[in-house]
């Protein structure tokens, strides 16, 4: 099909206003060909504000020299913008699954929105192939939609689906869509990763991220059987597990035999596995992450990640004290969605101590530590030491869970901060 409104980066980027917000599709769909030409032309702007998720690769909007022509309001910090938060980025704290709202419910107008997609089908749609999650909402409400057409995007289905019609600008581009490698689990997460596969259930449903860890997890798995997956995101370890048959949908009362996601981020091999595969739907994250659409399915197993936890449950997973690091994300969505699912475990895994040595679990959270999951909402804190089950527990009764799982040489401090805190016996103060 022929496409319409076709011109240059450049020429697309001339669109872009002063005074504008712009919204830029993330993860490995960050469409870098857009982003450079909107950077090149800073001389020529003022005040234009850069919303998203957290993008990959190249970000020189946030460039301190360019300050005057971009400001960044982001939903979740990544590692390109990290260093510039509290100088050109400012973070928005937001559930995952409220981001579609600030659009629809027009908290935050839209004056243009960036994307990367695939080249239109003869039916003139082309896809958002790896990355849905917050631009279906962003693209119902923007004003402008430029968009990158891309041989090397994936054609995903589920919410994905956008006709060249919407789109007031097309740059026709072949661009190698970001890649995240495989991580190998370290001897540390194999051993959480064995932890937590013990206690997935068959016909479990997972919602799981990237990493070390989901990675160790996923190895575990493969003499499980009929699990599902409703996730917000996904790398390829889940792709030997299909092609097993380990993972096949069939337990799940919402989307049977379908993968459920927002995005996706992996090697070529996962893109390629991903593209036009109808067991694989790629949907708006207001409905991914929608607590009454994940608890609905059996045995919701989440499983997401902290920065450290406290000896009463709290889980700090967004900053370092008052440093932000990385975002509430979804985590929370899925924490209670899993939570209150029949047969449902919420799980946070962590490694007992930093790369330093430094004990993850805690008497106390870091001054200014945002608490992203409470303690009313843990359930299961997995180290490489054990899993402990929270839910139900007094404050001391999980303090001496907690303490158990972490590394040995911490203990002892733990168990005499718990002294000092709740006494030798079980009666709390």
């Amino acid at each position: 099909m022929k496409i319409p409104n076709v011109m240059s980066a450049s020429e697309a980027a001339k669109l872009i206003k002063s005074g504008n917000r712009v919204l830029i599709q993330g993860g490995s769909a960050t469409p870098q060909a857009l982003i450079k030409a909107m950077v090149a032309r800073a001389p020529e702007l003022r005040g234009v504000e850069i919303c998203h998720l957290h993008t990959e690769g190249e970000c020189g909007y946030t460039d301190p020299a360019l300050s005057e022509s971009f400001h960044t309001s982001a939903f979740f910090i990544g590692g390109n913008i990290r260093k510039m938060v509290g100088k050109t980025v400012d973070y928005i704290p937001i559930f995952l699954s409220d981001i579609p709202s600030l659009f629809r419910d027009n908290y935050m107008d839209l004056d243009v929105v960036l994307i990367n997609v695939s080249p239109p089908d003869k039916h003139g749609f082309c896809s958002l192939g790896v990355s849905v999650d917050v631009m279906v909402a962003g693209i119902e409400n923007g004003k402008t939609i430029i968009a990158q057409i891309n041989s090397k995007m994936p054609r995903t289905f589920g919410d994905a689906s956008i006709h060249v019609d919407k789109l007031d600008a097309c740059v026709v581009i072949e661009e190698e869509i970001y890649e995240m490698s495989f991580v190998l689990p370290t001897e540390k997460e194999k051993s959480i990763g064995k932890n937590i596969a013990e206690i997935i259930e068959d016909g479990a449903t997972l919602q799981m991220g990237i990493g070390g860890i989901p990675n160790a997890v996923l190895t575990f798995l493969h003499n499980h059987k009929n699990l599902g997956v409703h996730t917000e995101m996904f790398s390829e370890g889940i792709v030997d597990l299909v092609k097993k048959g380990v993972v096949n949908g069939s337990q799940k009362k919402v989307n049977p035999y379908k993968i459920i996601s927002g995005f996706a981020m992996g090697t070529r091999r996962l893109y390629d596995f991903m593209d036009d595969n109808p067991e694989i739907e790629m949907n708006d994250i207001a409905y991914v992450n929608d607590t009454s659409i994940i608890r609905q399915n059996p045995k919701v197993t989440a499983i997401n990640s902290a920065i450290e936890v406290d000896f009463t449950g709290q889980v700090c997973a967004d900053s370092i004290g008052t440093r932000m690091f990385s975002g509430v994300g979804g985590q929370m969505d899925f924490m209670r969605g899993a939570a209150l699912s029949k047969g449902g475990k919420a799980i946070i895994a962590i490694s007992a101590t930093t790369l330093k040595g430094v004990s993850k679990i805690v008497p106390e959270l870091k001054v200014g530590a945002g608490v992203v999951t409470t303690r009313a909402h843990a359930r299961f804190i997995a180290t490489e030491y054990g899993v402990a089950e929270l839910f139900g527990k007094t404050l001391k009764q999980r303090a001496e869970l907690l303490r158990d799982i972490a590394h040995p040489d911490h203990r002892a401090d733990l168990d005499k901060a718990i002294f000092e805190r709740f006494g030798s016996n079980s009666v709390m103060v």
